[in-house]
């Protein structure tokens, strides 16, 4: 391990010890994590704004505690032991959390002055926005929401650097480090004109291949049709696609489908509809938005719709902002409000 690094042992084993933390002056393990960064008494010396001889004298008192030398003379410095190694991470995350605890101002909501940020699609925003909004305009007035597409983006990279603070979407795996939990559960509907030939006899897999689809591609799909994945840093990310298009045609039904149009974005499909004999497959709670607000029909679907959880996902930091768990849990009560 260089000197300077931050990089502790991600595993430690735990000694076991009946030290009782009552008994240690915790500015001891502030000295101690300025010596594990910096491997100089001089150096944490400086950092810590006090003399070598100050730094020395904790050292020794925190030996004498532990009941290790933690320190020795090596070529690099000062070099850890192997206990020291065992106790450098925990000591980093209490420092950590007792920095947070204190400069942390209580959440308080009508008073709040905030800015979350949300990736989602466009139909997750048409079923979610309208009531989490109206919940916050009731609850805090001063919190302002900036949502984003989720089409392109880089889940990982944009929580870890706090340029995110909640993805909804709807995913396979994903790395360590993200919280999520599940939101509502969506299946699909198909969606077609009022008056459509669709509508004039019993719907069969057969029919709905003697007229073009339009597709919704939220992330380009083209390079994962078949399992309707899209993979980015550690992210399986799950996109709506044509299920009629992709699956039917494995059970050998003697036609061919053919994705007409395909667009990036939900709101795109209504207007398409409209004006043509295409059909559409959409999540089930978008697809009741298009049909209440366009003269568009549901129809009865002849096969088992699947099934799928929309969540949200957050950086484990998460866990220490109570802002942003409030927000999660409004956002949470948001849906329930849908009923």
């Amino acid at each position: 391990m260089k000197s300077g690094s931050t990089e502790y042992p991600k595993n430690p084993r735990p000694r076991v010890s009946t030290i009782q933390i009552r008994m240690v002056d915790l500015n001891l393990f502030r000295v101690f994590d300025a010596m594990m960064l910096h491997r100089s008494v001089r150096k944490a010396a400086q950092v810590l704004s006090v003399t070598p001889s100050a730094v020395s004298h904790a050292l020794n008192r925190l030996r004498q505690t532990i009941d290790d030398e933690l320190f020795i003379p090596g070529e690099r410095g000062m070099e850890p032991t192997r206990r020291t190694l065992e106790l450098a991470a925990a000591v980093r995350e209490g420092l950590e959390s007792f920095a947070v605890a204190l400069n942390t101002k209580p959440f308080v909501p009508m008073e709040a002055v905030r800015t979350f940020r949300v990736a989602a699609s466009d139909n997750t925003s048409v079923v979610i926005l309208p009531s989490l909004v109206k919940r916050l305009a009731k609850n805090a007035p001063q919190i302002d929401l900036r949502v984003f597409p989720l089409s392109r983006l880089d889940v990982v990279r944009e929580l870890e650097s706090g340029q995110i603070d909640l993805v909804i979407g709807w995913f396979g795996e994903l790395p360590g480090g993200m919280r999520r939990a599940t939101l509502y559960r969506e299946e699909e509907a198909i969606v077609v004109r009022a008056g459509h030939p669709l509508t004039q006899d019993k719907v069969t897999k057969q029919r709905l291949f003697e007229f073009s689809h339009v597709v919704v591609e939220l992330t380009g799909t083209e390079e994962h049709k078949a399992d309707g994945f899209v993979y980015d840093q550690g992210v399986a990310r799950r996109v709506w696609i044509e299920r009629a298009l992709l699956e039917f045609q494995d059970e050998n039904i003697d036609l061919i489908g053919r994705a007409a149009v395909c667009v990036p974005h939900f709101a795109a499909v209504p207007p398409l509809l409209l004006a043509t004999d295409m059909v559409a497959t959409l999540p089930r709670r978008i697809a009741l938005w298009t049909t209440a607000h366009f003269p568009l029909v549901l129809l009865d679907l002849p096969y088992t719709p699947k099934t799928v959880d929309i969540e949200m996902v957050s950086h484990h930091r998460a866990d220490r902002d109570k802002g942003l768990q409030w927000f999660i849990d409004e956002v949470a009560a948001s849906i329930k409000d849908l009923g």
